[in-house]
């Protein structure tokens, strides 16, 4: 099972359009996870129409049509891994602690917000992931997404991938 994993979209706030990349690997995925800040619900449109399946939730830039839509919280069985994806999880210090306490029961955790990369595990075992941003960079040296496979129950291949944003 291919995953990819991205947060923090801000379309069309940060940008007009989805990178073309991304809507490469939406057609290449079994699943799309994206951890909140969509902005406007056209982008959520059209994940739900092109993508296999789509797990995905709100973040603090979106408004009333995206929370009606979207949970804070989403958790999905794949394939035996139990993930779970937030927007928000604080701040970095302490951060694999409290999430293993708040998610004892998940496997790995999508997580978004501040637009930096992230990848740790936490003592229980817990998987943290952030993709960065696909259109804002902020502080990062390129705006980035994550892809990743799922077997068995096991999180693999796990890849940032750096975007081009002239595509």
């Amino acid at each position: 099972m291919r995953l990819l994993i991205m947060a923090d979209t801000h379309v069309p706030k940060r940008a007009r359009a989805l990178p073309t990349v991304l809507w490469q690997e939406v057609a290449a995925a079994d699943v799309v996870v994206h951890a909140g800040d969509w902005v406007e619900d056209g982008l959520l449109d059209e994940l739900e129409r092109r993508a296999a399946r789509l797990v995905g939730v709100f973040g603090n830039n979106d408004g009333p049509e995206l929370r009606a839509r979207l949970p804070e919280l989403a958790s999905a069985d794949l394939a035996g891994l139990r993930l779970a994806v937030v927007h928000e999880t604080g701040p970095a210090k302490g951060r694999e602690q409290r999430c293993a306490r708040d998610f004892p029961d998940t496997d790995v955790l999508v997580f978004g917000h501040s637009h930096i990369p992230w990848d740790s595990v936490a003592e229980s075992g817990l998987r943290l992931l952030n993709p960065g941003s696909p259109t804002d960079r902020r502080r990062q040296p390129h705006c980035t997404y994550l892809t990743a496979r799922v077997a068995h129950g096991e999180l693999t291949e796990v890849e940032l991938h750096p975007v081009d944003r002239t595509g």
